[in-house]
């Protein structure tokens, strides 16, 4: 027996190291990546040429009230260094506070080809984004279609670096070997109001987050796409229907039958996901990253805003991908060092205490140039501390967050209250969330939308 424990201790210690060592591997990976394809960002030669000569481009950009930093984060799509594009603007009534905004840019930059969208009720399922984009859909003159947040701000070359991605020249040095279906940006967290939710996100997205979202999509096994901000073509959305089952005859057009487009992803609450997974596995289509950031603007966030946050995308991402959210803990620091910290002593005498500090300083080190490269500058230094504080915080709490979420189903976004099924589909949940777990979701919470907007006033 004590053979066989001693085996057991051996052989789940030696698992332990490798495991650890393909986490090194996995993060060194995103940080060199981060450092190749965000330090510099080139002038696309599409920005100065003729607007005959380019692709056309659809932007539509979905909102609801006044989000965080909404004016400059429209304004940001006025102003792209792209020839031949239009922009609509999708609300769901004619009274949405975002109108004021949205106007008051159109006056601003009347050579820009803007148009308002509005929803008037239709309705093509549960999701509330989809149902408020179809309208632009539908009008969208352009088979390109780059579909951004209402929280979201681009650099003016974002436009021109995607299209070369998603439609190279002839010429073009490297072509890939799959045909590009998605061009997507990894989101950047920006604090406009300083609270310990805010903080938290920020150190979230642009360290852990970031780094594992940029080495999983440089390794491209597998569809893994956050849609802040993404890219893709109207014409290959409309041949896929979210099944995930490949089409046949996909290379000589083929599609699926029955509901297509963006109207069969109403059924999905993570319909951004969903999209670029059914441009992948039907078509056989890839994606890529293009070298800009979606500049994602936090708001006045709580610690519970944050909290319900990550519990609603992780009950989300269960439904979708069950083993990965499984294996979720043990890319984590805090699980990831002690695990290894026991295998080492136990294989070779290295005492926790000299191998724990260790650990996370090269773990700190490794996001902190990821930030560095995302942002084009180090953490500031009059920011540093509350930087390292607000990311500590969140090493501390990605298990019981983890834990909260796994044992779950019901989310909630924008108000509503979803209960998440098979493959991330959703259905509408009853009022107020039950037992111990919704009490704590909807205690110390500001909002139910997580991104405060502003007032009218401000």
């Amino acid at each position: 027996m004590n053979a066989l424990q001693s085996t057991l201790k051996l052989v789940l210690s030696f698992a332990i190291l490798l495991w650890y060592t393909f986490l090194w591997s996995l993060g060194i990976l995103g940080c060199v990546a981060a450092r190749r394809r965000y330090r510099l960002r080139p002038r696309s030669p599409l920005a100065s040429a003729p607007a005959s000569s380019v692709p056309g481009v659809s932007i539509i950009r979905p909102l609801k009230g006044l989000d965080t930093n909404l004016y400059e984060n429209l304004e940001s799509t006025f102003t792209q260094e792209y020839p031949n594009y239009e922009i609509f603007f999708c609300v769901d009534e004619d009274d949405d506070q975002a109108l004021t905004v949205v106007r008051d840019l159109m006056a601003k930059y009347p050579h820009v080809n803007a148009h308002i969208a509005i929803r008037n009720g239709v309705t093509v399922g549960v999701n509330p984004k989809v149902n408020n984009l179809m309208t632009a859909y539908d009008q969208a003159a352009n088979d390109i279609l780059w579909v951004l947040d209402s929280n979201v701000m681009v650099d003016p070359g974002t436009l021109a670096r995607s299209v070369d991605i998603l439609s190279p020249p002839p010429n073009a040095p490297r072509r890939p070997k799959r045909r590009i279906g998605v061009v997507h940006h990894v989101p950047y967290a920006w604090v406009s109001k300083h609270s310990l939710g805010s903080r938290v996100e920020e150190a979230f997205l642009n360290t852990n987050h970031a780094k594992m979202y940029i080495a999983i999509n440089t390794v491209a096994i597998d569809s893994c796409v956050v849609g802040k901000s993404c890219l893709y073509r109207k014409s290959d959305l409309d041949r896929v229907d979210g099944s995930l089952k490949p089409i046949p005859n996909a290379d000589t057009g083929g599609h699926q039958p029955g509901e297509r487009g963006l109207a069969a992803f109403g059924r999905f609450l993570a319909e951004d996901n969903m999209i670029a997974s059914a441009l992948w596995h039907e078509l056989g289509l890839r994606h890529d990253l293009s070298c800009d950031v979606a500049k994602n603007a936090v708001g006045n966030m709580s610690l519970m805003d944050y909290i319900a946050r990550r519990i609603r995308w992780i009950r989300v991402r269960k439904r979708m991908v069950l083993a990965a959210t499984l294996v979720e803990p043990f890319i984590e620091s805090l699980l990831a060092g002690v695990l290894a910290a026991l295998g080492l002593y136990y294989l070779f005498g290295i005492p926790p205490w000299l191998f724990l500090p260790v650990h996370f300083l090269a773990w700190l080190s490794v996001d902190m140039d990821v930030f560095a490269s995302l942002a084009g500058h180090p953490v500031p230094a009059s920011m540093r501390w509350q930087f390292l504080g607000a990311w500590a915080a969140r090493e501390l709490m990605a298990l019981p967050i983890w834990f909260i979420a796994i044992v779950g189903n019901e989310v909630e976004w924008r108000g509503t209250r979803y209960e998440v099924m098979d493959n991330g589909e959703v259905k509408q949940a009853g009022e107020g969330g039950s037992g111990v777990t919704g009490w704590f979701l909807r205690w110390g919470r500001k909002r139910a939308e997580y991104y405060e907007p502003l007032e009218m006033r401000e």
